[in-house]
C-alpha cells in the first residue's frame, strides 16, 4: 500500500515465465497482490528478464556468472541460469506465453510508450565557478585576453605581429561567443591560474596551441601568430565539436591540482571519467580457464604457448593439445568460450586525467559511482561517450618531462642567472639541432622512439615547426596513407610542391601541400 501511495499510477510488477519453479511462485504471489490491491493500484506486465540475446550464449553466461562468484563451472550449482529461457524472444513466442494474460504483453508496449526519455534532453551547462559576480562570461573571456595580448605582446614588438593578433583575437573571441564556450575556456584559465600562483609548470598540448586565446590565457606557450598556425585545426564552426583542450602539469604535482578542482568545485560537480577495460586474448583464456578448475600451472603454458599470436595460434594448433593435459573436448570448449569474451568489457578503470565538471550536480545528468580513494567520484561514462553527449571533459595529465624542464629552469636560474619560462625559451638553437638531426635524442620526449630516431636523419629538422611536422609524421595515419616519401621528396627537392586545389595551399603550405595533421 505505500508505494501505491508513494507511485500512483506509475507502479507496475513484472511478470516472468521462463520455465523454472522461482518464476511460477513469484508469479502466483504477483496474482495474489493484483487480486489484493487492484488493477488500478497495482499493474502487472510481461518481461523475459533476459539475460542474453539468443540462447546459444548461455554458456557464456555461465563463465561470467563463475567470474563474478569466484567459482568454477563445476562448483557453482543454483548460481547458474537454470536453462536458456532467459533470451530475447520474438513477438509470436511471447503471445503463446502469455495466451492466459496477453493483457500482460499490452501493459509492457503501455510501458515502453510512457519512457519517452532521450539522451539528447540531458541539459549540460558548464561551470560558471571562475565568472566573478556581476560579470558575463563574454566581458570577464575579454577581459582575460586583452590582459594576455598585452603580456604576450608587450610594448616592442613588431606592429604587423600585434596588428595580427589582433585580428585573429576578434576572429576567434566571435566564434567562441557564438558557439557559447566562454566558461569552457574560463574553467581551464582558473585552473592554469591555480598552478600559475603555485609554481607549477603546465602546457596545453595538441591543436589548442593554433589558438591565440588559449595563448593570452596561458593555457599554452606558443605564439601562434608567428609560426603562422591554423586556428580552425583547433576549433571551427563546421565540425559541431566542442574544443578539446589537454593540459599537461608536471608529474610530481599533478596531485596538487586535481585536489584544487575537488575543492573549487566539490564532489557534486567534479568527478572523473572512466575508461573501459574489454578482455583481450590472454586474459579471456585465463579467466575462462579458471572457471573451467584448470590449474595455474596449465593456464600459464596455455597463455605462453599462445605468445603473441593469440588465440589464432591456440585455434590453429590442434595437434599441440597434448602437452595440455586437457581433453579435446574441453580445450574446444575453452577455446570457443575465450574467443566469444574476447573483446567483451571485463571492468571499469580511471582515465588518466580526464575529469567531467558540471554547473548542476553530475549525478543529475550521468551514473556515478565512489573510487577507490576517499571522496573521489566516477563517472560511469568514458571519453567517447562524454564527448558524443557534448559534456565538458577537461584533461589533467601529468608529463614527466616537464618536471625535468622544470628543474633545468631551476638550475640555469641558480647556476647562469638567466630565467626562462616555456614561452621565452629560445627555439632556435643550432648545437640542439645538430644533436637532432644525428637522431642524438635518446630520452627527449617525443622523439626518441626509434621510428622518430630513424627518421630525424633523413627529416633533419631545422626549426622549432620541423619538430612538430617530425612528431605528426611518424603516426599510422601518415605511414598507412603514404604521406611520408612524398613529404620528404618535396622537402628534398626531388619533387615539385602541387596542391589538390589552389584553396588548399593556405592550409598545407607548411607542409608542402602533403595532408599530415
Amino acid at each position: 500500500e505505500s508505494l501505491v501511495d508513494a507511485f500512483g499510477d506509475r507502479l507496475y510488477l513484472p511478470v516472468c515465465k521462463d520455465s523454472t519453479w522461482e518464476s511460477i511462485r513469484l508469479a502466483r504471489e504477483a496474482l495474489v497482490f493484483e487480486k489484493r490491491l487492484g488493477p488500478s493500484g497495482l499493474k502487472l506486465f510481461a518481461t523475459q528478464r533476459p539475460l542474453f540475446h539468443v540462447p546459444e550464449r548461455k554458456p557464456l553466461h555461465d563463465v561470467l556468472t563463475c567470474l563474478l562468484h569466484k567459482t568454477t563451472l563445476h562448483e557453482a550449482k543454483t548460481r547458474l541460469a537454470a536453462n536458456s529461457e532467459r533470451h530475447l524472444k520474438p513477438l509470436h513466442e511471447l503471445q503463446l506465453l502469455y495466451r492466459d494474460r496477453p493483457d500482460l504483453l499490452s501493459r509492457t508496449m503501455e510501458i515502453s510508450d510512457r519512457l519517452q526519455f532521450s539522451l539528447k534532453e540531458l541539459k549540460y551547462k558548464y561551470p560558471r565557478e571562475a565568472l566573478p559576480p556581476g560579470t558575463t562570461s563574454a566581458q570577464f573571456i575579454r577581459l582575460l585576453v586583452e590582459k594576455g595580448i598585452q603580456w604576450r605582446y608587450p610594448q616592442g614588438t613588431e606592429a604587423r605581429i600585434r596588428e595580427q593578433a589582433r585580428r585573429q583575437v576578434e576572429h576567434e573571441l566571435s566564434l567562441i561567443q557564438e558557439l557559447e564556450y566562454e566558461d569552457y575556456f574560463l574553467t581551464l584559465w582558473d585552473i592554469c591560474q591555480f598552478a600559475r600562483d603555485r609554481g607549477i609548470l603546465h602546457q596545453g598540448r595538441g591543436s589548442a596551441a593554433n589558438s591565440i586565446v588559449c595563448y593570452a590565457l596561458g593555457l599554452t606557450a606558443i605564439d601562434p601568430i608567428k609560426l603562422g598556425l591554423l586556428f580552425e585545426r583547433f576549433l571551427s564552426r563546421e565540425r559541431h565539436e566542442p574544443p578539446d583542450i589537454d593540459i599537461d602539469f608536471e608529474h610530481e604535482r599533478r596531485e596538487e591540482v586535481i585536489q584544487y578542482i575537488y575543492r573549487k568545485y566539490g564532489a557534486a560537480h567534479a568527478a572523473m571519467v572512466c575508461t573501459t577495460i574489454c578482455y583481450r586474448s590472454r586474459m579471456a583464456i585465463r579467466d575462462v580457464a579458471r572457471t573451467m578448475g584448470l590449474s595455474h600451472q596449465t593456464i600459464d603454458s596455455l597463455v605462453k604457448f599462445m605468445g603473441r599470436e593469440g588465440l589464432s595460434r591456440l585455434i590453429e594448433s590442434p595437434t599441440d593439445i597434448g602437452r595440455f593435459g586437457i581433453t579435446p573436448e574441453k580445450f574446444k570448449t575453452l577455446v570457443q568460450r575465450a574467443v566469444e569474451l574476447k573483446g567483451f568489457p571485463r571492468h571499469l578503470g580511471i582515465h588518466s586525467g580526464g575529469f567531467v565538471i558540471s554547473h548542476e550536480p553530475i549525478v543529475d545528468i550521468v551514473p556515478v559511482e565512489a573510487a577507490t580513494m576517499t571522496e573521489r567520484y566516477v563517472i560511469q561514462w568514458n571519453k567517447d561517450d562524454v564527448n558524443l553527449l557534448g559534456l565538458m571533459k577537461i584533461d589533467v595529465l601529468s608529463l614527466g618531462m616537464l618536471s625535468a624542464i622544470q628543474k633545468a629552469f631551476t638550475l640555469l636560474r641558480e647556476k647562469k642567472q638567466l630565467t626562462y619560462n616555456l614561452a621565452t625559451l629560445p627555439q632556435e638553437d643550432p648545437k640542439t639541432y645538430a644533436m637532432i638531426q644525428k637522431a642524438e635524442t635518446i630520452g627527449v620526449f617525443q622523439i626518441e622512439s626509434r621510428a622518430q630516431m630513424s627518421l630525424l636523419p633523413r627529416l633533419k629538422p631545422k626549426t622549432w615547426y620541423d619538430l612538430v611536422i617530425q612528431v605528426a609524421i611518424v603516426r599510422p595515419g601518415p605511414i598507412q596513407g603514404g604521406m611520408v616519401n612524398p613529404y620528404l621528396k618535396r622537402r628534398a627537392g626531388t619533387e615539385n610542391v602541387t596542391y589538390a586545389h589552389e584553396r588548399l595551399k593556405p592550409i598545407l603550405e607548411k607542409t608542402l601541400g602533403i595532408p599530415l595533421f
